[in-house]
């Protein structure tokens, strides 16, 4: 076991990797070291999701914190965007999420925050932070895997346990109005994961009647890992729809920061549309707002966005980059087709639980069903859905890709991978970060002949690159 094999778990927007080979508590009493010494914090929340290694993980965390000086606010098993809400509403100075959210059982992860829940990336000292653990490793406990060395003259933080899923609910309550919502029956599936009990709490506030599915915190995860995102793990979610009578069904992934939406007949409603209906109820909360979207699918967002009299504006994909865009230009709201919705009243911070509450309300204003919502939207811009295409050579893919296709284009732009623009279609292609992949999106202009069409020629240019 080299040294090499624990530097595998930094990524490029958190630590992720196999326990206990690339990731243990040894490890994260010197990653807890590293995080201290980035952003020299006084105050920080920590918590953990429901796998079973994510407990030791997060108490590992809690030492080497308070080994740096640092008092620990221990918020326990929550939800990834409760620690964000931890930290920004009680004014800490950053957050430790300990979460591998849809990876195997047998990886655990930590997403980390500064202030104001900001995230740290590569880019923002995630950098800093494996060079800092790697030196640490290298003087103090890579050969015996001891505890880190420290000062004992230096002063120790303290842990304090801190409940703070009440004020949670009572903030997520305030993005919808109450006496507007019918008794919809909703299916709601939480996957084993961390959001049933934030559903009990809520459904004492709400008139709605849940069907509940998967809905206990179970690590092992029994059901499978939790991750609506892939097509086959979704129709124990559509089938209770059907079987129950539903309104309205939602899946999460397992820190539930990602929720995922079927109609009242069972269909998945991609994620692209879910963006354009949020930015319209977000444009009616702050007229003229900004808008932010991710270039992967844009034509019905757009179209949304500037019809309620907002700006839509295009940020390169991720989280990271989504938030730092959104607090630039005071965005309302930010939205990914990857089911990423981010709220300027949430500190610019992703949730799962905001979404399903503001479509609730729209469907309980409406007196319309989820599907006629979408409907028109699907049929007037069709998506390809995303494909994945494993290629020996991805950045010879989209060099090919634009060498076909740029110079007859009406718009061509590398925010994030390649997207290009005709007149009734267009395409994005951008390379996985950590495989040999390239992810194709194309969509139309209310044409499903053409899609077809498009989406196959744009494969065979990408697979025939060389």
């Amino acid at each position: 076991m080299g040294i090499g094999t624990y530097i595998e778990c930094f990524k490029a927007y958190d630590v992720r990797g196999r326990v206990p080979d690339q990731l243990n508590p040894a490890l994260a009493r010197f990653i807890a070291h590293s995080y201290a010494e980035l952003i020299k914090p006084k105050r920080v929340a920590v918590g953990h999701d429901v796998r079973l290694t994510s407990p030791e993980l997060s108490q590992a965390l809690c030492e080497g914190l308070v080994d740096s000086g640092v008092d620990v606010v221990d918020i326990g098993l929550v939800g990834t965007e409760e620690v964000y809400f931890a930290t920004f509403s009680l004014d800490l100075d950053g957050g430790i999420m300990v979460t591998a959210s849809h990876n195997p059982r047998d990886y655990n992860g930590m997403k980390f925050t500064r202030e104001k829940a900001r995230p740290i990336s590569a880019d923002t000292g995630l950098m800093q932070m494996e060079e800092t653990t790697m030196e640490e490793l290298r003087r103090d406990g890579y050969i015996h895997w001891g505890p880190p060395a420290r000062d004992e003259s230096a002063p120790r933080g303290t842990v304090t346990p801190a409940d703070t899923r009440p004020d949670y609910i009572e903030h997520l309550l305030t993005y919808v109005d109450l006496d507007k919502l019918c008794p919809l029956k909703v299916v709601v599936n939480a996957g084993n994961g961390g959001a049933g009990p934030v559903i009990d709490l809520l459904e004492q506030s709400l008139p709605f009647h849940f069907v509940k599915l998967n809905h206990t915190p179970d690590g092992s995860f029994p059901a499978g890992v939790p991750n609506p995102m892939l097509p086959e793990n979704r129709a124990v979610t559509s089938e209770a729809v059907l079987a129950e009578g539903a309104d309205l069904g939602i899946a999460w992934d397992g820190d539930f920061d990602r929720c995922f939406f079927f109609d009242e007949k069972g269909g998945f409603v991609e994620g692209y549309y879910l963006v354009g209906l949020l930015a319209e109820r977000a444009l009616k909360r702050h007229p003229g707002a900004s808008i932010i979207h991710d270039p992967r699918l844009v034509w019905n967002t757009v179209d949304i966005v500037r019809g309620a009299g907002g700006s839509p504006v295009v940020s390169k994909s991720g989280h990271a980059f989504i938030k730092e865009k959104m607090r630039e230009i005071d965005a309302a709201y930010g939205g990914e087709m990857s089911a990423h919705h981010y709220f300027k009243e949430f500190s610019y911070c992703d949730s799962g639980m905001i979404p399903w509450l503001q479509v609730a309300e729209a469907i309980s204003e409406q007196g319309r069903p989820l599907s006629e919502m979408v409907e028109e939207r699907i049929a007037g811009y069709p998506v390809s859905g995303e494909i994945n295409l494993t290629l020996a050579d991805p950045r010879a893919a989209l060099a090919a890709a634009k060498e076909r296709y740029a110079s007859q284009a009406i718009g061509v732009d590398e925010i994030d991978g390649l997207s290009v623009e005709f007149a009734d279609w267009r395409f994005n292609v951008r390379m996985s970060n950590t495989e040999p992949v390239v992810r194709v999106n194309v969509e139309t202009r209310g044409d499903a002949d053409l899609l077809e069409e498009k989406t196959g020629e744009v494969l065979q240019v990408l697979e025939q690159a060389r």
